[in-house]
């Protein structure tokens, strides 16, 4: 048995040790009690009213010799103002409160909370810096935040979720409310705690790939902190020069850079360890990190919203890796790894193979769809010929528009409406056949729209109403002779009857259907974010249309979501015929992104056409109503219209129903939304006196491109 003396002793030490704060919502309520504001006691306590608010919020905890202040002025208030005594029994009528869940032991989620958007995990108890706030209402940084926090919380090594904000005061905010406390004040201590402390990270999307590296955002403040310039003076090469202080405390401590340097989205890493990945990705905010085309204002947000922003995304679609095309591409190799582990015959052991269905290593294109600054396209012609459509494969999407009919002039059209198909490039995606392997050339083959690939054909025979633009050009105009064309427009050819005979191909026997996943991952993605912002599947046409009228500013931080999904479909498919990026590049020789599995400009070719003989095949539809468009450009088409809304002009069968075949109001990635209104003069004026696209303006400024 223990002696008196010796439990005096533990006693007086356990009196001694750091002080016991109150729980978070008592320290507020002490505070509220005493009239106190925020701000009035930061400037008793020598602090800020922002790491105030984190106190009472349980996002962070105060330090010496702040704890011990803090303490002693909650013990004044407690006496002061004690909490009122709890009566003994509740009226039927009051909800009986539940006993709290320890932090140590958080409780198990049931199958319906799983997906929860503002569900919290609880913080380790194993670790001081880590602090947490309750979730909170629904915000820009809320709204934004996290239905993926649990999706984290089942790997323990990433139990702090993807991804965390770092401000200039050491705070690191992360996905759901989560702040941790971040030490480092130089760049090699902040990978360090990156690696090891900061939990940071998410699972691999197949299970054939890798874990996504933890992203340390820095906010402008912080990246002053850790000695970066505010603006990067490499404009072309946007890059720190190498004699840099942050390079050389980087080298010192044999940490490495990729090729691309420390730019705005800088990847530091060593070799990996025993199987280990060390690497962190960066981005800098002040550095223009997050484009404004794409994320919108998210990069001028406060750091808890930015973390929201990008933890929806790195949720729904995968952590951020550099630009939106970046991210677009990187989702493919994420979703479809080109390599697996195999088991070497001969010695029995597990080695690398290649991963059947992937775009498995890098592959030469054919001639005709390689661009001019490819090493195969330079060997053939003069740097500044100008190859003709029997030279080369123009798969782009529609730049198109009409004079008006002298009909259409006397119709009494009051408004030119546009209708923009959603998810155009990712719809196209869904079950299309790319070649996976390298091309063989062909003569004078069968065609066989089972087989991916380009075909030399000539379609000019084929007749198209006038009023609608030819299915086999971008400009729409009528073929003049043999020309290079995909599968997908050439299958198109022969759905209208046309007898086709190729004189020439270059066909891939390794094909398969690999954007599935990647179609199925954003589209999800995409569901999920409209559905947030209030628009969801199955609404009537009128509901969708004003749901789609206010959607964008119900949520600005989910909008921002949205926009950069849009971006991540558009910019990954561009990247699939990714161009000399570089001012030293030199015509005729290769660029890097030759080496890439992914660069592929067949697979682009086809999933083009294919987004234009879809959009076709809509046309032909309402144009068989009566129905014609006067412009499109890329997935916007342009109709008259005798008021403003799609439903003045829309053709319903005898039932109410869209009409068969044609456009179908609705979110799901193929049916269209309205994309803006004009009235008939000014479309007049656009094509007769300006020549130009009225598709272009028709929701008041320009309309995306091809996504390239």
């Amino acid at each position: 048995m223990p002696t008196e003396e010796e439990l005096f002793t533990a006693v007086d030490a356990l009196l001694e040790g750091d002080p016991q704060l109150p729980s978070p919502g008592e320290r507020a309520r002490l505070r509220e009690a005493a009239g106190v504001t925020q701000a009035r006691l930061a400037q008793v306590l020598k602090s800020t009213t922002q790491t105030v608010k984190n106190w009472e919020n349980g996002r962070s905890e105060p330090r010496p010799p702040r704890l011990q202040a803090y303490q002693r002025l909650l013990e004044g208030w407690a006496a002061k103002y004690p909490l009122a005594p709890v009566p003994e029994t509740l009226p039927d009528s009051v909800e009986q409160p539940t006993a709290p869940q320890s932090l140590a032991e958080p409780a198990q989620p049931s199958a319906e909370s799983v997906s929860a958007p503002d569900r919290v995990r609880a913080a380790s108890s194993a670790s001081p810096s880590v602090s947490r706030r309750p979730a909170a209402k629904k915000a820009a940084s809320t709204s934004a935040s996290t239905s993926a926090v649990s999706v984290a919380a089942a790997d323990e090594r990433f139990a702090n979720g993807p991804l965390a904000v770092l401000d200039g005061e050491g705070s690191a905010y992360c996905v759901g409310g989560l702040v941790l406390d971040c030490p480092a004040k130089t760049f090699p201590t902040l990978v360090d705690w990156a690696l090891t402390e900061a939990k940071l990270g998410a699972p691999r999307l197949n299970r054939n790939g890798k874990d996504a590296d933890p992203l340390i955002v820095l906010t402008d403040a912080a990246a002053e902190r850790l000695g970066l310039p505010a603006v990067l003076e490499d404009r072309r090469g946007l890059r720190l020069p190498d004699d840099h202080k942050v390079i050389k405390q980087l080298t010192k401590a044999k940490w490495k850079l990729t090729q691309r340097g420390f730019g705005p989205w800088p990847r530091i890493y060593r070799p990996a360890e025993g199987g280990k990945r060390q690497c962190v990705q960066f981005a800098i905010l002040p550095w223009g990190a997050l484009d404004a085309r794409s994320w919108g204002d998210t990069g001028q947000l406060p750091p808890a919203d930015v973390a929201a922003v990008l933890g929806t995304y790195a949720t729904r679609v995968l952590t951020p890796r550099g630009s939106t095309a970046v991210c677009g591409l990187e989702l493919m190799s994420a979703l479809r790894p080109p390599t697996r582990a195999v088991k070497d015959p001969a010695t029995g052991s597990w080695v690398s193979g290649p991963n059947p269905g992937s775009l498995t290593e890098p592959v030469d294109p054919a001639p005709p769809e390689a661009p001019a600054e490819h090493p195969l396209v330079a060997a053939l012609y003069p740097r500044h010929h100008v190859r003709t459509p029997d030279q080369v494969i123009d798969e782009e999407a529609y730049d198109w528009f009409r004079p008006l009919t002298d009909e259409e002039c006397t119709q009494g059209y009051t408004h030119a409406v546009g209708l923009d198909v959603n998810m155009a490039f990712a719809a196209a995606a869904n079950r299309l056949v790319i070649g996976t392997g390298p091309a063989t050339h062909v003569k004078n083959p069968a065609f066989d729209p089972k087989l991916p690939g380009s075909w030399l054909v000539d379609l000019s025979h084929i007749e198209t109403d006038p009023r609608l633009p030819s299915p086999f050009t971008p400009k729409g105009t009528r073929p003049t002779g043999p020309a290079w064309y995909s599968t997908s427009t050439v299958a198109y050819a022969v759905e209208l009857g046309a007898p086709i005979q190729p004189s020439e191909a270059y066909l891939r026997y390794e094909h398969g259907a690999y954007f599935d996943a990647w179609y199925t991952h954003l589209r999800n993605a995409y569901m999920a974010t409209m559905a947030d912002l209030g628009v969801e599947a199955g609404m009537s046409e009128a509901d969708f249309l004003a749901a789609m009228a206010r959607h964008k500013n119900v949520d600005p931080g989910q909008a921002a979501v949205l926009s950069a999904i849009k971006s991540t479909v558009k910019g990954g498919i561009g990247k699939l015929r990714e161009r000399p990026q570089s001012i030293k590049h030199k015509f005729g020789e290769p660029w890097p992104a030759l080496q890439r599995p992914t660069w592929s400009p067949h697979a682009r070719a086809e999933l083009i056409g294919k987004v234009r003989t879809n959009q076709h095949r809509k046309l032909m539809a309402w144009a068989r109503a009566g129905l014609f468009p006067v412009a499109i450009l890329s997935d916007c088409a342009v109709y008259l219209s005798h008021g403003p809304s799609p439903l003045d002009f829309m053709p319903h069968n005898p039932e109410g129903k869209p009409l068969p075949g044609g456009f179908r109001l609705g979110v799901s990635p193929g049916m269209v939304k309205h994309e803006g209104t004009r009235d008939f003069l000014w479309l007049a004026q656009t094509i007769e006196d300006d020549q130009i696209n009225p598709a272009r303006h028709i929701k008041g400024d320009d309309a995306p491109d091809s996504g390239e």
